[in-house]
C-alpha cells in the first residue's frame, strides 16, 4: 500500500515520523505542492531544500520516498485532478484509489481526494484535543521566534534549516510589511504589461546612463525582467564585470532566470537573487561599483514608509559601494514647488461623467477596472483616483472643469490618468514624494557626492501627447517629471 502525501512541506514534524511510521507503508510518495514558489509568505522555502529535508527525514525514518515536484496553481475545484495528472507525468503512472491512501489534515483539499475515491489518512486532525501542531504552525512559530518550533520540527528539517540558515531566511518573508503573499508589492498589476513596457524602454534607459556606469561588480535593483542588464551583458567593455540583477517580484524574477537559461547572456557572470531591498543589505559593504535603479525608488516611497524607507535605502546603497563607486537612479520626479496651489483645467467631454466615482473597484477584476476608467472623462478620472490613491489628493471644484489643488497632487494624478489597465497598481504608488532638491539633500546627507550630471527633466513627450491635449495648468508651465540622479561614493570614505 502507498500513502500520497500532498502538501507544501516547509516543515516536517517529529508527529508526521511518528504517524507514517505507525502506517506501515511500502513507499510514500511526497506531492510538494507550490514547488516553483518561493521567497513568498505562502512558499518562503525553495523546493530543492523542502526535498532535500524530505530525503534526510526519509532515511532517518526508513521510509521509502518518492518526491514529485507540482506547480503552483490557480484556484481550482479540480485541485486533486491535477496534482494526479502532474504525478503520472513524472512517475509514468498516477496513484490509484485501489492501492493508495491519501495523507491529509487539510479538510477541503481531503474532500477532492476522497470524491476520487481515495481513503484519507487525517494526518493532525485525527489526534484528539489538544491536537499536534501542524506544519505551517510550527513555521509560524519559527518566524514569530517562538523557540519551541525546534522541539516539534523533524531533525531532517532542524539540520537543512541550520545548514542552509533558512530560519532566517523565513523571519525575513514571513513577517516583511511589505512584499504579499505571492512575492511581489501589490497583486493589482499585471506583470505581462509591466515586463513588456520595461523592454521596450530598456534601450533608452541604458542610453542614458551607460557613460556613467564604472565596470566591475554592476547591480541593477529592481532589474524587472532582466532587459537593462542583457544590454550590459552586450558592451565589450563590460564583459568582465559581474551582472547581478536584484528583483522582489516573484514573476518578474523567474522571466530573469529563464532568460538566462535560454541563453540570453553570453557573460557567465550573471546572477539574480529575490531579494527585497527594504528587508536589509542585499549585497556585502563596499563590493559594489555601479549600482543602477530605474522607476524603483518611488515604489519604495509608496510601499515603504515614504522618506523614511528612501533614506533607509539610500543608506544601504551607500553602504554597498565601494569607494568612487556610483549609484545611477533614473525615476519620477515632483515639482519644485509641490505645495503650490494651481488651478487645473480638465476635459469633461471626452468620457462619461458620472454623478459620483465608484468605491467598489478593489472587488472587481482588472479587465472591469480597466473597461470602466478607459470610459470616464478626464475630469471624472480625477474624482475616481481620488478615490483610489492611497495618499492624500485634496482639490476643491472651481466649475464642473476646474479644481484648485497643490502642484504635487496635479502631477501625481496628470502622470497617472493614462493608466487603465494597471489602474489600482498605479494607484498606490506616489510619483511626487520628492523633489530634485530634496533628492540633492538627501543624497549629500547620507554621504554621496551629487555628480554634475545629475539633473531633473521634463518628458516633453507625455506633456504633448497625454497632458496638453486634455488638460491646462493655468499661468504655469508644465514642470519637470523626471529625474537622472549620479551619485558617487567619495574615494575617501
Amino acid at each position: 500500500m502507498e500513502i500520497l502525501f500532498p502538501g507544501r512541506h516547509h516543515v516536517l514534524t517529529r508527529f508526521q515520523a511518528r504517524y507514517l511510521r505507525e502506517q506501515r507503508a511500502d513507499t510514500i510518495i511526497w506531492a510538494v505542492t507550490s514547488a516553483n514558489h518561493q521567497n513568498t509568505k505562502r512558499n518562503p522555502v525553495p523546493f530543492d531544500r523542502r526535498e532535500a529535508a524530505i530525503e534526510r527525514f526519509s532515511i532517518a525514518e526508513g521510509l521509502r520516498s518518492l518526491v514529485i515536484p507540482v506547480f503552483d496553481t490557480a484556484h481550482t475545484e479540480r485541485f486533486a485532478e491535477v496534482t494526479l495528472k502532474t504525478m503520472e507525468a513524472s512517475m509514468g503512472r498516477a496513484p490509484e484509489p485501489e492501492t493508495c491512501l491519501v495523507a491529509c489534515s487539510t479538510p477541503e483539499v481531503a474532500a477532492m481526494y476522497a470524491e476520487l475515491g481515495f481513503r484519507i489518512l487525517p494526518v493532525e486532525a485525527a489526534e484528539p484535543d489538544p491536537q499536534p501542531a501542524r506544519p505551517w504552525d510550527v513555521l509560524l512559530m519559527l518566524a514569530a521566534d517562538d523557540g519551541d518550533w525546534r522541539d516539534l520540527a523533524h531533525p531532517a528539517t532542524l539540520d537543512v534549516f541550520d545548514r542552509y540558515g533558512l530560519d532566517a531566511l523565513v523571519r525575513s518573508v514571513v513577517n516583511d510589511p511589505v512584499v504579499g503573499d505571492e512575492g511581489g508589492l501589490t497583486t493589482t498589476r499585471d506583470y505581462r504589461t509591466y515586463a513588456e513596457a520595461f523592454e521596450e524602454s530598456a534601450a533608452r534607459k541604458w542610453t542614458a546612463v551607460r557613460e556613467h556606469v564604472r565596470a566591475g561588480r554592476i547591480v541593477d535593483i529592481g532589474c524587472g525582467a532582466g532587459a537593462v542588464l542583457a544590454l550590459a551583458d552586450a558592451e565589450p567593455a563590460l564583459r568582465e564585470s559581474d551582472l547581478i540583477g536584484v528583483e522582489v517580484a516573484r514573476h518578474l524574477y523567474e522571466e530573469c532566470v529563464h532568460r538566462k537559461a535560454q541563453g540570453g547572456f553570453r557573460n557567465p557572470n550573471v546572477y539574480f537573487y529575490q531579494r527585497n531591498v527594504l528587508g536589509g543589505a542585499v549585497l556585502p559593504p563596499r563590493s559594489v561599483d555601479t549600482t543602477l535603479t530605474f522607476a524603483l525608488t518611488h515604489e519604495i516611497w509608496s510601499y515603504g514608509t515614504g522618506l523614511p524607507s528612501v533614506r533607509a535605502f539610500a543608506e544601504a546603497i551607500f553602504e554597498h559601494t565601494v569607494p568612487g563607486g556610483v549609484w545611477i537612479n533614473s525615476d519620477v520626479c515632483g515639482p519644485d514647488d509641490p505645495g503650490r496651489t494651481v488651478r487645473l483645467t480638465l476635459r469633461t467631454d471626452d468620457g462619461a461623467n458620472p454623478l459620483s466615482p465608484r468605491k467598489d473597484l478593489e472587488e472587481l477584476p482588472r479587465d472591469r477596472v480597466s473597461a470602466y476608467v478607459s470610459g470616464l472623462s478626464t475630469r471624472a478620472r480625477l474624482d475616481q483616483f481620488a478615490v483610489d490613491f492611497r495618499f492624500p489628493l485634496p482639490y476643491t471644484p472651481v466649475d464642473d472643469a476646474t479644481v484648485e489643488l497643490p502642484l504635487g497632487a496635479a502631477m501625481d494624478y496628470l502622470t497617472r490618468k493614462d493608466y487603465a489597465d494597471n489602474w489600482l497598481s498605479e494607484a498606490h504608488e506616489q510619483f511626487c514624494g520628492l523633489s530634485y532638491a530634496d533628492w540633492v539633500a538627501l543624497l549629500t546627507d547620507v554621504g554621496f557626492e551629487v555628480a554634475p550630471a545629475s539633473h531633473a527633466w521634463r518628458n516633453d513627450w507625455i506633456v504633448d501627447n497625454r497632458l496638453a491635449p486634455v488638460a491646462r495648468l493655468d499661468d504655469l508651465d508644465w514642470p519637470v517629471t523626471h529625474v537622472l540622479l549620479v551619485a558617487r561614493r567619495p574615494v575617501n570614505t
